[in-house]
Order: structure tokens, then C-alpha cells, then sequence
């Protein structure tokens, strides 16, 4: 695909070096009802080894408060957690490393191709780290300040309507693999992440805006500026 392919999500065509895609306004209207709002909250995913870290980054550099659940998602496993008592009591302690904290790698070979033990590990991790987040944006609302939350499955757990702009971080398929090949990730490893999820074409069908990341950080910034998350936004 060429740098100024158009594609067409929505009814919205776009060039990818150049435009982002809009489905919802960009003005002070937001997924929580039309109003205006003191605060803007957005919600940022994506496909795996799409960008999410590398524009959530770019957001933490202007200044922005960024929750990354990744980041969270550790830290209800680590010692004394009783996420991670949860997970001994449902898997086993074989599953505890040396330090008292979650075996990660392990715990991710168990669950790779097993869905209903994925099932129950996100079942123990996922509520209590939905609660972090939900109160940290309770917070940038009280301050009436924009925040931003990186969560990779956003629209598989349906956290949609907590936020005012959900964006989606895409690129294409071969660059997808070329990143995860660079994690030394295998491709089977590669094809179990990538079912694991909800297609890229239908997050980015959902989203507010979709953000293309095929090239240098400045068509990012670019982008970001335009839907308004960075500077100016548009007219």
C-alpha cells in the first residue's frame, strides 16, 4: 500500500501519511452525551505492535497525565496483591516466581492457547485494574484536567463509554509482524496475539479517530494536533 492510499472506515476516507480519520465530532461533544466538557478523557488502543506505547509516549511528553493498564496490570500482581493470591488459589503456586510476584512468562505460556484460562486470569485482573483507572479519571475530571488511558483491549471489555474520545493507534499488517518479529516473537506467537483480539478493521470502525502509524514521529504529532489531542484542533 502506498503512503497516500486512501482507505475508507466508516464513510470517512483518509490518506495515511497524511489524515486521521474521524467518526465521532471534535467538538465539545463527547461518547458521555452532548455537552461541553472541562475535561477531555481519552481512551487509546489498538492493535499489538500497532503504537499504542509510541503516541502514549508523544501525550506524556506535551504534558498529558497518561495511565498505561499495561503498567497497572503489574502492579495487582506483585507480592501481598490479592489479585495475585487469586491466581495461586486458581492456578497453582507453581505460577509465583522467586521474588513473590507473578511468574509472567510462564503465566503467558498457560494461557497462550488455552482461552478459558485467559479467560480466567483477565477475570481476577481486569476488574481491579478498571478501578484504577476509573478513579484516576475521576480525578482529572474533579481538576478539569485531559487525561489518557492506553488500554489494549478496550473495546473487548467494553470501557467504551467511560471516556469522551477513544482513539485507535493502526498500521498495516506486514508492519504489524515486522515490529512483533523485532520482540523476537515467533510467528506463532505472533498469530496467538493477534486472534486474541478483536480485529484491527473493527476497532478502528468503532474508534473516534484512527491514528496511522506508518512513519516518523512527526506524522504522528501531526495527527495528534489535528484531532485536537496536541495543540490547536481542527475547525
Amino acid at each position: 500500500m502506498s503512503r497516500t492510499a486512501g482507505v475508507r472506515c466508516g464513510g470517512v476516507a483518509f490518506l495515511h501519511s497524511q489524515q486521521v480519520q474521524f467518526h465521532g465530532a471534535h467538538s465539545g461533544e463527547s461518547r458521555l452525551g452532548q455537552r461541553p466538557v472541562m475535561s477531555t478523557v481519552y481512551g487509546l488502543t489498538g492493535g499489538v505492535g500497532m503504537g499504542k506505547s509510541t503516541v502514549a509516549r508523544l501525550l506524556a511528553k506535551a504534558g498529558l497525565p497518561v495511565l498505561d493498564t499495561d503498567d497497572l496490570a503489574r502492579e495487582v500482581v506483585q507480592p501481598g496483591e490479592p489479585a495475585l493470591e487469586a491466581i495461586s488459589e486458581e492456578f497453582g503456586m507453581e505460577f509465583i516466581g522467586s521474588d513473590g510476584g507473578l511468574d509472567r512468562e510462564r503465566m503467558a505460556g498457560r494461557v497462550f492457547d488455552d482461552e478459558a484460562a485467559r479467560d480466567k486470569l483477565e477475570a481476577i485482573i481486569h476488574p481491579r485494574v478498571r478501578e484504577q483507572w476509573l478513579e484516576a479519571i475521576s480525578g482529572w475530571r474533579a481538576s478539569g484536567r485531559d487525561g489518557v488511558v492506553v488500554i489494549p483491549l478496550l473495546f473487548e471489555v467494553v470501557a467504551e463509554s467511560s471516556f469522551d474520545r477513544v482513539l485507535c493507534v493502526a498500521c498495516t499488517a506486514d508492519t504489524q509482524r515486522q515490529r512483533l518479529r523485532a520482540r523476537s516473537w515467533s510467528d506463532a506467537q505472533i498469530d496467538g496475539r493477534i486472534a486474541a483480539q478483536m480485529p484491527i478493521e473493527e476497532k478502528m470502525e468503532r474508534a473516534d479517530c484512527v491514528i496511522w502509524n506508518e512513519g516518523a514521529q512527526e506524522v504522528l504529532r501531526e495527527q495528534l494536533t489535528r484531532i485536537g489531542v496536541l495543540g490547536t484542533s481542527l475547525p
